[in-house]
């Protein structure tokens, strides 16, 4: 419950107790306690001072130095602690000083003192303190005897969801169960103060989720908790909002228990994962079940732009990336994701006229996900519009996504040309040998008419020069480590080898695929 600083005034540890600044200021709300004994004072304001917490003190260190007082008292002020309680001892600080009163009005910090006479001790004061702070003015009437009230109320409710959200709604809070690639399964809302799209997204960008404490995301000035629970032996991630900020993070994660332990109880299994079971089945090439799920899944209508697979990735920092990109062309991206690995789908609504924007948003937020990152690997399918298309996608990503790097090993994102051309070559390779061989002929020559080593240089350049550079002969000299002048040469020697011009409309087709192949063969 939301607990002040006049909440604790009342309470025994304070009997007697004086205001000797901002006593206007009771209204504040107490959310900690803590104790600040450090020699260094600013070590002392930076590991005390914390917004809303109630900050307890002798000033021993500093009993007889009024400067690291008011630096204290200023300090903690400026960084919104609830109050500063001092304990006046005749072997410590016996009064407050006016410098320090007038630092703690100057910095809007309420200042209490209390008498020390043995009776009243740190931990007893913290101990009433946080009392009060976890179980508000009336122990029966808390978030906490409320929520196990409802939810294990059998006889009166049909079903978990249903006494879930009597609680919700009677305790001011709402609740998000969502898997753990955010798709929510049960929604809970009392308010519409934040939508859950926000919710996630902002959740996405923060770093991993802690495993057993709940993480505070204020959302436009709404107060979310996440954390994890788990169902059935699988992991799910349980989001409360508190709509007034009226809890602790001490009693959200209390109420998560409860929750956790409810859901037991009821035997509640949550509804299946639609989104996620799409993309699965679409990954792995199955249409028909595609379909069965498109209304389930709420994506019935839609078109498909997109889809792509990335290896080697920080999911929260791509995920970042991709919400930018949403707002900016206004699509929808499904994603999944599996340790470092990601799966994704771009979907949208929009007429076949914004479907060329959307393409070539699509390739801008690729450039941008593979941008400084030289581990990763991004292969995708762009330019499609029906989920057929899309499932066929997923299939040539499945294909070739191994080979692929192998034949462009400079490259770091790859499209459906790539892979187009790279299943051709897998198809050639592993099919009748007499259309392996054809290919391979063409390069027949650099062992004949050369020696081998000299052969084996000029095939290197060849196919840095076609598959690698671009047939940029400025590149090719990069990616060999060689200067251009090198390179020039032995690109007109590879031409009076070849008997013909590489770069020719009619050559170079057979000759990139009879380069890919022998890359393939070598591996």
């Amino acid at each position: 419950m939301r607990i002040t600083v006049e909440d604790c005034l009342k309470l025994d540890a304070f009997t007697g107790c004086e205001i000797v600044s901002c006593a206007r200021k009771t209204d504040r709300r107490v959310r900690t306690v803590s104790v600040l004994d450090e020699d260094n004072i600013d070590n002392g304001v930076e590991r005390n001072g914390v917004k809303e917490q109630m900050v307890i003190t002798h000033f021993w260190s500093q009993r007889n130095d009024i400067e690291a007082q008011v630096k204290a008292v200023t300090g903690l002020g400026k960084k919104g602690a609830a109050a500063l309680v001092i304990y006046l001892n005749e072997d410590g600080v016996k009064s407050v000083d006016s410098r320090v009163v007038e630092a703690g009005e100057e910095n809007g910090l309420l200042i209490i003192t209390i008498k020390d006479d043995g009776k009243v001790t740190y931990s007893m004061l913290i101990e009433q303190v946080l009392d009060k702070i976890l179980y508000g003015h009336n122990y029966s009437d808390n978030i906490l005897n409320n929520t196990i009230f409802h939810l294990l109320n059998f006889e009166k409710h049909s079903s978990f969801p249903v006494a879930l959200k009597e609680a919700a709604l009677y305790n001011d809070y709402q609740v998000v169960l969502m898997t753990e690639e955010f798709n929510p399964i049960l929604t809970i809302e009392t308010r519409h103060l934040v939508t859950i799209d926000d919710a996630t997204q902002t959740a996405r960008t923060r770093e991993s989720l802690h495993p057993s404490a709940f993480n505070r995301v204020v959302i436009d000035d709404v107060i979310t908790y996440w954390g994890y629970i788990e169902i059935s032996g699988q992991k799910y991630i349980l989001v409360v909002v508190d709509n007034e900020d009226n809890y602790s993070a001490t009693e959200i994660k209390k109420l998560a228990e409860i929750i956790e332990l409810a859901i037991g109880m009821w035997k509640y299994t949550p509804e299946r994962d639609s989104r996620a079971e799409f993309i699965k089945s679409a990954v792995r090439g199955d249409m028909s079940f595609c379909y069965t799920l498109l209304e389930e899944a709420g994506l019935k209508g839609l078109k498909y732009a997109s889809v792509f697979y990335a290896s080697e990735i920080d999911a929260n920092e791509f995920i970042d990336i991709i919400d930018q990109y949403k707002k900016k062309y206004g699509f929808n991206v499904m994603v999944l994701s599996d340790d470092h690995d990601m799966y994704g789908m771009v979907y949208h609504d929009e007429t076949s006229e914004a479907s060329h924007e959307i393409k070539m948003g699509c390739l801008e937020m690729y450039e941008d996900l593979k941008s400084g990152r030289k581990d990763v690997r991004l292969f995708h399918i762009t330019g499609i519009e029906t989920l057929d298309a899309a499932v066929e996608g997923f299939k040539l990503i499945s294909k070739t996504w191994r080979f692929v790097e192998m034949v462009f090993p400079f490259k770091r994102s790859f499209s459906k040309y790539e892979m187009s051309m790279v299943c051709d070559c897998i198809n050639i390779q592993t099919g009748g040998s007499s259309l392996k061989k054809m290919y391979l002929d063409l390069l027949e020559p650099f062992s004949r008419e050369v020696s081998a080593n000299k052969g084996r240089l000029l095939l290197d350049t060849l196919a840095t020069f076609i598959l690698d550079a671009g047939m940029n002969s400025n590149k090719t000299a990069e990616f060999m480590n060689i200067h251009n002048n090198t390179v020039q040469y032995r690109l007109k020697r590879i031409n009076e080898i070849l008997g013909a011009e590489m770069t020719g409309n009619r050559i170079i087709p057979g000759l990139t695929m009879a380069l890919a192949i022998k890359r393939l063969e070598e591996q």
